[in-house]
């Protein structure tokens, strides 16, 4: 079987937020069960090393998430979790004390998408220390801040100063010494960068808004290179396997991996026209030439 370099498990679609960037899922409520997840990591255990707890929800929602990092672990299987930050206080002990975890990435840019929240120092207080506590540990860590304004796109980032204040204020030892060190560092030239290493494995990820494949985008193109199938590959909470993480709605289910074996799905006839039109830079799915983060890969 095929080796990947990551395979998401959307382990709920249940969120705690509503962030504006985001397009929700109209999909029924659903936490995936520890017997449904046991499943999954049999099936997948052949192909990756790699499991990203991140499509749509929030994963620390689960209530079986300390199970599930533990299964991981017991099958030799690293586990990366995304979160917006808001139920690392909560789920400290269970993050920290269960071996498995290898990276939790933080989306800051998720705070100032919400109307309703707690003040931005206690939240941020919360995030840096949990923070602080994982790298010791050895977690790697991760803040997003992906609300960058690129071209058609506007984004709500007017926080972002004051975020860049407190992690600077929290973090010095990455040869980032000031808030004006810190911000002219996120620019080479003109470009924004991407990583920027604030401590020993915390980093600071910056990028544009992006727009969400959608049916209804009004300018399609076939013009696209994509790692789906490639590199990496989704697994929705009720079982559907979708080629990457930003299939929210499951328009392109290439098969149930509770109903089939996953090998069978990846090897459908629907699956290879897809990876033959990466690789010919060709999108033959209508929602991936609708995709505003696939033409970033545009070769």
């Amino acid at each position: 079987m095929k080796k990947y370099k990551k395979v998401y498990i959307e382990i709920t679609n249940i969120c705690n937020l509503e962030c504006s960037f985001c397009p929700g899922s109209k999909r029924q409520s659903k936490y995936m069960s520890k017997e449904e997840f046991l499943h999954v990591i049999k099936e997948i255990k052949p192909c990756t090393d790699y499991v990203y707890f991140h499509l749509m929800g929030e994963p620390l929602l689960n209530p079986g998430i300390e199970s599930f990092i533990s299964i991981c672990a017991a099958n030799d299987i690293k586990v990366n979790l995304t979160t917006n930050g808001t139920l690392l206080k909560k789920n400290r002990s269970i993050l920290l004390d269960t071996p498995g975890l290898r990276k939790v990435s933080i989306s800051l840019h998720s705070f100032e998408a919400n109307r309703e929240r707690i003040a931005l120092e206690e939240y941020l207080g919360d995030t840096v220390n949990f923070v602080k506590e994982a790298s010791a540990r050895g977690i790697i860590c991760e803040f997003r801040l992906w609300n960058a304004e690129g071209a058609g796109t506007t984004a709500e980032n007017s926080l972002n100063g004051d975020i860049l204040e407190a992690l600077n204020l929290a973090f010095t030892s990455g040869g980032v010494n000031s808030q004006a060190d810190l911000e002219s560092a996120m620019y080479e030239g003109s470009v924004l960068r991407q990583n920027i290493k604030l401590a020993d494995r915390v980093f600071l990820h910056l990028a544009q808004k992006f727009e969400w494949p959608d049916l209804e985008r009004a300018d399609p193109t076939e013009a696209v290179f994509c790692y789906g199938l490639r590199d990496q590959f989704g697994i929705l909470a009720d079982g559907t396997v979708v080629p990457c993480c930003l299939d929210s709605e499951g328009n392109i289910p290439l098969g149930n991996i509770f109903e089939q074996p996953l090998k069978d799905i990846l090897a459908s006839p629907r699956a290879c026209r897809m990876y033959d039109g990466f690789t010919a830079r060709t999108a033959v799915e209508d929602l991936c030439r609708r995709c505003g983060y696939a033409e970033r890969h545009k070769r």
